[in-house]
């Protein structure tokens, strides 16, 4: 397991985003979290094909604090089922790594 990751999901609205980030930001949860989109997604929900727009959040953190973040994401989400993957940093800059853990954490 790596101690890094990045930590995706997609969201309903603009605001819903930015309040994801905002949240985990401030609560040291996340050095930083990134907002594109629009994006356009189509998925299979409750047996049909689906069309919307959404707003992925991309957060890079700590493994550590994952459940965390987490729990932050759904408290805030709309979804009954959001996407809430983690996808590990198997490499990055010592730089950029040792300011995501000062970035997070106490």
């Amino acid at each position: 397991m790596t101690d890094y990751v990045q930590v995706l999901t997609t969201a309903a609205s603009e605001q819903e985003a930015r309040q994801i980030c905002d949240t985990l930001v401030e609560n040291r949860l996340a050095a930083c979290v990134q907002v594109a989109g629009p994006v356009s997604s189509t998925y299979r929900w409750q047996g049909k094909v689906e069309r919307e727009q959404e707003w992925q959040c991309l957060a890079k953190t700590e493994t550590r604090l994952y459940s965390e973040v987490e729990a932050v994401i759904r408290g805030i989400h709309s979804y009954d089922e959001p996407e809430i993957v983690a996808i590990p940093i198997l490499a990055g800059s010592p730089g950029y790594l040792a300011w995501i853990s000062d970035s997070v954490g106490e």
